[in-house]
Formats: C-alpha cells, structure tokens, sequence
C-alpha cells in the first residue's frame, strides 16, 4: 500500500512539473515584447494577461500578434489578482521594474524582467529584498544569455580551460542608434529619458559586458569602474549618452565594454584573452579560438546541448518548474545582476565626475 501511494504522488508531481506556466506580461513599450507575444505554442507557457496601461498600444498589440483583446488589462494589480499568472514577464521600462516587483512579490509570483534589472542601485536593492522575503524566482533577460557562444566561451575558460587564466575580455555591444534602427515611438520616449532608461547607451548597451564579464570570473568582484561617455548626436538624443566606454578592473583582469548608438551596423560579439589562448565570438554560433597548441581556427557551437538554452522563456520555465536551477552567478542570475547594476551606477558616476570610481 505504501509503495502505491508513492507511486501515485510520483505521477501528481510530474503532471504538476509538465503542466505549462501560467504567464502574464507587464508592460509592452519595449520592443522586444514580441518575443512573447509572438512566440508559437510550445505547451510549456499559457498565456493568462497583458498589462498596458496605453490602450492604443493594447489595440495595436492585439491587432498585429492577433490575440484577444480580453486578455488585456490597463490596471497591473487587477490583472494580476484576475488571472493568477504564477509568472510574470516586464517589457516596460526599466524604471518600471521596481514597480513589478512590487505588485507580484508579496503574491508569490515569479519575475523575469528584460536587461538591465534595475536603473539604481537603490531600486536593485529594493527588489533584491522583495524577492528574497518572498521566495520568488527573479531573473533577468539578455538576447546574449541564449547566444550558444557566451555559454561556449564560459566553458573553455572555466571549464576545459583550453586558453588558461582570464586576463582581458573586450565586448561590443551596439547599433546606428534606436531612432536610426526604428524602434516604436513608446519605446524611444523611455530609452532616450535619463529617468526612466537610466541613460543611454551606458545603461542599454554596457549592461551585456558587465553580465557575461560577471558570469565569466563566476561573480568576482571589480576593484574599480572608469567610464567616458559622449553624445555625437545631441540633436537626436539630446538628455542621454549615445557612446560609452567602460573599463572594469579585477584582481587579476580587465573588461573593456564598449557601448555604442553611433557604430553603421549593429553587432553583440567579444574578445576573450586567457594566459594561453583566446576566443573571439562572431555572432550568436561562430567562434574563432587559439590556444597555445592550436593555430586560430573558426568554429561553430552546435546547439545539440541541452544545457545550452536558446530560448529565455524555456528556462524560465524550467527554473520555476524545477527542471533546472540557476547557476551560481549564472547569466540570468540575481547575484550577477545586482553585480551588473553595480557596474552600471559606478560608470555613470565616473562618466560624470570624470574618474575612476573605487569600488569596496
């Protein structure tokens, strides 16, 4: 008898582990929205609401990923208490992430907000303390975190240890510019103001860098953030940065981030150099590596690799079902992104003073 009412609980939890999440979005100003809802049905999200307190762009959001328009609510705390999502996704701004946090944390709903996690150290720490008292899940999204060749670089420096002890890694993350490359009008208004952004391409762009130079050192802490910002075009983005460089220092190593609306293409790739070797990612598959007993040769990561998650919204599941758990200052991460808006405050900071900011 015991071992069938085992048995049975064993078939109860499977069926609970393979039911679909139920998934609410707040926000849709960013303009990556789509990657939810536009995403196919794959079984393992459903769907439930989407906030938007603009219902011009509700309509327009219905419209365009043909969706009913009952599933949208202008009210995020009425949303949340009707359709009882166990999840929730934020495509607002990142001033308004806080602000998510808030309204979901204390009911038990998990969130994954898009990069960064917050504008603020001080709104970092807030949210942090939410999720903590509640035991949420709180994860942060980069298109760079489902690249298979950031998880392919973190394996050959940390894992085989094919180009040795890290010593340098440069990242370019950029494009012409958000007006440049046609994003909507409501997600240009909050990505060009200083408030609700946090910047401009500092925060937009610099943001990557810091999140895979934190995953790549597995959460070792800087010892300092310089930082130079310009505006070549004012005339566009006359209250934020369009250019920054970053320089972070380790004990033992350095980041170069370079953030840019200015560059003629757009372009996510890195430069990573160890103390035998080095690997230059390409784009989200294609790498170029060199070690010490091998010349440089090209390559390109198979995503054959069930551990290497192409789609942010599968993790996300599989985080809250259970099905895999986070990696100690893994991409995703909340540690690595308290670590990353860190970066991002002390850069700001140096950007304005003019040098070096000493972290402890």
């Amino acid at each position: 008898m015991l071992f069938q009412l085992v048995e049975f609980n064993d078939i109860i939890a499977q069926g609970s582990t393979n039911k679909p999440v139920r998934l609410a979005v707040a926000g849709t100003t960013h303009g990556h929205v789509g990657w939810i809802l536009g995403r196919k049905n794959m079984g393992d999200i459903e769907l439930v609401g989407v906030y938007e307190s603009n219902t011009e762009l509700s309509t327009q959001q219905s419209k365009r990923f043909n969706l009913s328009s009952s599933l949208f609510y202008t009210d995020l705390q009425k949303m949340l208490d009707a359709v009882k999502p166990e999840a929730v996704v934020a495509f607002g701004s990142i001033y308004e992430h806080l602000a998510v946090v808030e309204a979901c944390a204390p009911r038990g709903i998990h969130v994954m907000v898009e990069k960064p996690l917050a504008v603020s150290n001080e709104h970092a720490g807030r949210m942090s303390t939410l999720a903590k008292k509640y035991n949420i899940h709180l994860l942060t999204n980069y298109e760079t975190s489902w690249y298979p060749t950031t998880v392919k670089s973190y394996q050959l420096l940390n894992d085989s240890n094919k180009i040795g002890s890290l010593r340098k890694a440069v990242f370019h993350h950029g494009h012409q510019g958000p007006k440049e490359i046609g994003v909507g009008p409501e997600f240009l208004e909050w990505l060009t103001d200083p408030v609700q952004n946090g910047g401009g391409a500092l925060i937009d762009f610099g943001c990557y860098g810091a999140n895979i130079m934190t995953y790549l050192t597995k959460g070792e802490q800087p010892i300092s953030v310089t930082a130079v910002t310009r505006q070549f075009k004012p005339a566009i983005y006359p209250r934020v940065d369009d250019e920054a460089t970053i320089i972070v220092s380790y004990p033992s190593s350095q980041a170069i981030i370079q953030a840019s609306w200015n560059w003629p293409f757009g372009r996510k790739d890195m430069e990573i150099y160890g103390s035998s070797g080095y690997v230059v990612t390409k784009n989200n598959k294609d790498y170029v590596l060199k070690t010490a007993t091998a010349n440089e040769h090209q390559e390109i990561v198979t995503t054959n690799d069930v551990s290497i998650y192409t789609d942010p919204f599968v993790y996300f599941a599989d985080i809250i079902r259970g099905k895999t758990r986070e990696q100690p200052f893994g991409l995703y991460s909340l540690e690595n992104n308290l670590l990353v808006v860190q970066i991002l405050d002390a850069a700001r900071e140096s950007a304005k003073q003019g040098k070096t900011i000493v972290l402890r």
